[in-house]
């Protein structure tokens, strides 16, 4: 799903909203979990999952074409849990 289609889902699904209005909502609410995720904070939807950033040590890798070693500095990933419901939706039969 991308993120046009997600707006047009949640457009569908409340009343008394335009497409932009509903738009402008989405775009705010990803907005705050980028915030929060770039200030270190964990971000928790319950019923739906937690979001936070992991710090990935420095390693060496190796550059497959070449085989030359590479030093990957660290770095920080955003890491995803799913709660409890959405695992059990995704898992159900």
């Amino acid at each position: 799903m991308t993120r046009s289609e997600l707006i047009e889902k949640v457009a569908e699904q409340i009343e008394g909203y335009t497409l932009k209005q509903t738009e402008i909502i989405v775009e705010t609410f990803f907005d705050v979990i980028k915030d929060a995720l770039a200030r270190g904070d964990k971000v928790e939807l319950r019923g739906f999952g937690n979001f936070r950033l992991k710090k990935r040590q420095p390693r060496k890798a190796r550059n497959p074409k070449t085989g030359e070693s590479v030093d990957v500095p660290e770095k920080s990933v955003i890491y995803f849990k799913p709660g409890k419901e959405l695992r059990e939706l995704l898992n159900s039969e």
